[in-house]
């Protein structure tokens, strides 16, 4: 009897224990499972990503004379505004900007702005900085209409020499620190910082921010001064990337991966305009006609060009509207021009000054053919460029093939100012878009007045505004959207991942 009890209760208990086991699976399979996500570490680079540089020149961007490093600054330091591929202006440390009136440029500053030292960025460091870069390599020549800049509070008041409604374009400096780190480099706000390295040698290093977190957290410096050295460097892959402004035949021997940019370098034909036949404005418009602006483009600069269509740059918004100038040359109406001039066949004889520049030679060999198809009879001197320079000052020149480097304002005043850097061979008496150009500055006259006083007269002739070109690695990865000024502007987004 006993032990049925016994064997009862341990079956009873057996019964218990599978009930029991059967609701905790039960329930088990009912309970969400957590799981613990790790998300992979960032991929970053620290050694792919070279850049040159000049060891000998100054890292300071208002002392730095090559542009090597003057490139590398826009990596170290902002500016109050960025211009935008069509030259447009965009914020950047500055908050906006208004004309308090026809001279005077007042721009609003974050107040909450600091240095990578960590140290504020306020508005004398603003001021300081322009007094820095109107004295600077870089900027002295975009800077020489703007007299001075004076702090009030969280703004910096520029004041203008003359009117300019597009001043704010100017404002495109780098913005520094009046100290210096504890190594001697110059101090930014920018996306990298100079450091030393471990092995002594100067590097960038990533400013780490929410807004700024690269895969490429050092760039290696790469002491390179010479072009040539760079196109090869470039070329090979010693370098990851490079800026190359086509002054000679770069095209031809960079086989690097390649994006163009536009720059506000005007070639042109300069004109004496006081003196022989190009005194007369039928000639210098006849000129203008036979020139074969594509040809130019195409062919000179083997694309590495726009056709002017006006004064100014197509890829500002002045010229969006304006254009007086065809593409190809139109020879029928060239003609007519010289028809009107009333001179005589025989007089038709002019000679084309240059310098001793591939591409410009090839802009010269090309117009005096298209002269020749019109009826004038060209000369070609080809000069070394002291030779070239000083002619040119001393107006001993029928015309002569020229290139200027126009400020980011689109300014003309280079010709039109009579102290202007390229004023050479332009008729101070019998010239009047020059105060035409100054009276559409000013509010005083359209801008339609001053195209048809050019138009008329033809103080220089407008052929192509030149590109340049990024090159960089094969093996980079990334939509390259850099641009003249901002040429390493989504540099975040930028790998090496294969």
């Amino acid at each position: 009897m006993a032990k049925r009890y016994i064997a009862f209760f341990l079956a009873a208990v057996m019964l218990i224990a599978c009930l029991t086991g059967c609701t905790s699976a039960e329930n088990n399979s009912e309970a969400p499972t957590e799981i613990t996500e790790t998300s992979a570490p960032k991929v970053t680079d620290n050694t792919t990503f070279k850049l040159s540089y000049t060891q000998g020149d100054s890292l300071d961007p208002f002392k730095a004379k090559t542009q090597n490093n003057q490139i590398l600054s826009s990596l170290v330091f902002e500016s109050l505004f960025d211009l935008d591929e069509n030259y447009e202006p965009v914020p950047n440390i500055a908050t906006g900007y208004e004309f308090t009136n026809s001279k005077a440029l007042k721009v609003n500053i974050n107040p909450q702005l600091k240095f990578s030292d960590g140290s504020a960025l306020d508005t004398d460091d603003v001021v300081y900085s322009f007094e820095a870069a109107k004295d600077s390599p870089a900027y002295k020549n975009s800077l020489q209409y703007i007299d001075y800049a004076s702090a009030s509070g969280n703004s910096v008041t520029f004041y203008l020499d003359r009117e300019n409604p597009y001043a704010v374009n100017l404002l495109t400096f780098p913005i520094a620190s009046t100290k210096d780190d504890e190594n001697g480099y110059p101090i930014g706000s920018g996306r990298y910082i100079y450091e030393q390295s471990s092995s002594g040698k100067t590097v960038l290093t990533a400013n780490a921010t929410d807004s700024f977190d690269p895969y490429i957290t050092t760039i290696n410096l790469v002491n390179i001064a010479a072009a040539d050295s760079i196109d090869n460097a470039v070329n090979i892959g010693n370098i990851s990337y490079a800026f190359r402004d086509l002054s000679s035949s770069v095209s031809k021997r960079m086989s690097c991966a390649k994006k163009l940019v536009n720059m506000n370098n005007l070639v042109y034909i300069g004109v004496n305009s006081m003196a022989g036949i190009t005194a007369n404005a039928q000639i210098r418009k006849a000129i203008s006609l036979a020139s074969d602006r594509k040809t130019f483009a195409d062919s000179a600069y083997s694309g590495y060009a726009t056709m002017a269509s006006s004064p100014f740059n197509p890829a500002g918004k002045i010229a969006q509207n304006i254009k007086i100038f065809s593409d190809t040359a139109d020879i029928a109406t060239a003609k007519q021009a010289i028809t009107q001039s009333g001179v005589k066949a025989k007089d038709l004889k002019l000679t084309i000054l240059v310098n001793k520049n591939n591409n410009r030679i090839a802009v010269a060999t090309l117009l005096k053919s298209q002269l020749e198809a019109v009826g004038f009879t060209v000369k070609l001197e080809i000069e070394e460029a002291k030779e070239y320079t000083q002619r040119i000052k001393n107006v001993e020149f029928d015309i002569f093939i020229g290139e200027v480097k126009l400020s980011d304002d689109m300014s003309l005043y280079p010709f039109f100012d009579k102290k202007g850097g390229v004023r050479y061979g332009i008729d101070d008496k019998n010239i009047k878009c020059d105060n035409l150009y100054s009276d559409y500055l000013s509010g005083d006259a359209d801008l339609g007045n001053f195209i048809l006083a050019f138009n008329e007269e033809m103080p220089f002739i407008p052929l192509v505004y030149k590109k340049g070109m990024i090159c960089y690695s094969k093996a980079m990865n990334g939509d390259m959207q850099g641009y003249y000024g901002n040429f390493f502007s989504n540099i975040d987004t930028w790998n090496f991942i294969s």
